[in-house]
């Protein structure tokens, strides 16, 4: 199966993370991108390493780069090697937690490994405040209303919603003016002017290199 290819605005984007941090955390070995590490042709992520990284950025908001790698260190020496992306980890504010596939039972991977504990779970699919406060992170599976993220289309390729026309295909084609969102329908009879504005919209947000919408 070939994965879809994320460039580092959109995975800035969709991630949260900084173009700092993708390259850090890629240097410190936190996490490689899947796709390719090419720093000619550029860095490609794939969808898994997305919501991988939307876990990092959403548990640094209660803990420390080292706690994290030392949560995924704890991973591997508990046997569970797969890409982070295959585990949910989740935090209660003090530790990090390994969620099983129950939904309900974690193993607490910082203070007491391997002790089983019950907490409530945050699903890093949805919007959350960003670590810095600036805005908040986009929910992966719709950036904007109007949008969609389903890895089973275009490989999680972001989409105009109920469409497989991906959103910058429409961002393009109105980014100058020449063609009105209004106009849109007349070369994609499936896409309304407001699906083209929420396209743009999130074409801008790729465009600034942020990884949250204030």
């Amino acid at each position: 199966m070939n994965h879809m290819a994320f460039p580092i605005e959109l995975t800035v984007a969709l991630s949260g993370a900084t173009k700092h941090q993708l390259y850090s955390w890629n240097k410190k070995g936190l996490l490689s991108p899947e796709i390719s590490t090419d720093r000619i042709e550029g860095f490609l992520w794939s969808f898994r390493d997305i919501v991988a990284l939307r876990t990092f950025i959403k548990l640094r908001s209660d803990h420390s780069l080292q706690a994290i790698r030392k949560a995924l260190t704890n991973l591997r020496e508990l046997s569970l090697t797969e890409h982070p992306s295959t585990y949910t980890l989740t935090s209660d504010g003090t530790s990090v937690f390994l969620v099983e596939d129950d939904g309900k039972n974690a193993t607490d991977l910082l203070r007491e490994r391997g002790q089983k504990i019950i907490t409530n779970l945050d699903d890093v699919l949805k919007g959350f405040r960003h670590p810095s406060n600036k805005g908040d992170v986009v929910d992966l599976l719709h950036p904007r209303k109007r949008l969609e993220v389903n890895e089973g289309k275009l490989g999680g390729f972001p989409t105009i919603r109920g469409t497989r026309v991906a959103y910058d295909t429409i961002a393009n084609l109105i980014y100058d003016g020449e063609v009105r969102p209004k106009d849109v329908e007349l070369y994609f009879p499936d896409v309304t002017a407001a699906d083209a504005k929420d396209a743009l919209d999130f074409y801008h947000q790729v465009e600034r290199g942020e990884g949250w919408v204030a």
